[in-house]
């Protein structure tokens, strides 16, 4: 079957800048380009086909259409991932996202476990990624409403290539001058915990979702997101980088040098013979102007998280 080229759906958060079209070529009339959602099912941000038969038609269309796309082990028919990339001009708020059994409950929707891949950054460049200290609601509350969050949070600065694992739960925000690969579970759901007392394009603060955010968020100490050594196999022309495995996805960086064929059935044909039979949808983008591309896949789910490679755990 032929490839199905996929027309991003863009995004204009008020924090955005505008690499991912004069940088990344996407042809999307949105000021700030703060995300460009690259494969998605999802209501508020769907891909559409781009080529072939199916061109105009959006992707969660054509998935119901032929369910057998997406292999034997999606059980409802939806692709289970989301692959975004987010151009972070200035700071993303603090947030955290719900688990599935409290999104589905609450919002009707999924959970959000996420990973970034960073394919940019300016020096100096840092994330917020969990606590320092543990803390309460009391104490997070108090910090919230007297501007102090800041004094609570993990700080962690980033470079290109690095790699984040970001549970639910996890209170995490991007900083400014991060240009990143998101791979995501199918959501849209965010509590935004503090949004440096900014306003919108209206002149008004952008809402908070602080007593939703305190049911869903782990108060504990954050883990060490020390960058660990990955694991990368070598072929004729290629390499192939795990970058993260959890029970909802798997990501991995494949380098293909230029002129050397690369066909996407060899994925399958290497697990065939290791005797797998995984079903797997791969999603191919050009990642950091070069011959890199990163590559989601739903995994089914039977790899612990501690095997993720080198991931923020």
């Amino acid at each position: 079957m032929e490839i199905l080229k996929l027309q991003p759906c863009g995004k204009d958060y008020l924090w955005g800048g505008v690499r991912l079209r004069e940088e990344y070529g996407k042809k999307i009339d949105l000021t700030p380009l703060a995300e460009t959602w690259e494969c998605s099912v999802h209501p508020d941000g769907p891909s559409v086909i781009a080529n072939g038969e199916f061109k105009g038609q959006m992707l969660a269309e054509v998935l119901k259409i032929h369910p057998e796309y997406l292999g034997a082990k999606v059980k409802n028919g939806e692709l289970p991932v989301l692959v975004k990339f987010i151009d972070a001009k200035k700071d993303l708020s603090v947030q955290v996202h719900p688990d599935d059994e409290y999104a589905k409950v609450h919002e009707g929707d999924n959970g959000k476990t996420e990973m970034w891949y960073v394919i940019d950054a300016e020096e100096g460049s840092s994330l917020i990624y969990g606590f320092k200290h543990r803390v309460t609601e009391e104490i997070l509350r108090k910090a919230v409403e007297t501007g102090t969050l800041d004094r609570y949070l993990q700080k962690v600065e980033v470079h290109k290539g690095e790699t984040y694992f970001v549970p639910s739960g996890t209170i995490h925000g991007i900083g400014a001058g991060i240009l990143m690969a998101e791979i995501q579970e199918s959501s849209n759901v965010t509590y935004r915990v503090y949004d440096y007392d900014r306003v919108d394009k209206n002149g008004k603060k952008r809402e908070l979702h602080f007593d939703k955010a305190v049911q869903v968020m782990n108060m504990d100490v954050a883990p060490d997101v020390k960058q660990k050594p990955r694991m990368v196999r070598y072929y004729p022309g290629s390499s192939r980088e795990l970058l993260c495995r959890c029970k909802y996805f798997e990501t991995e960086r494949i380098q293909v040098k230029k002129g050397v064929p690369f066909p996407v059935s060899w994925t399958v044909k290497m697990k065939k013979k290791q005797k797998e039979t995984q079903d797997i949808l791969s999603y191919h983008t050009q990642a950091a102007g070069c011959s890199d591309k990163a590559r989601a896949k739903a995994s089914g789910g039977r790899q612990p998280i501690e095997e993720c490679g080198r991931t923020g755990l």
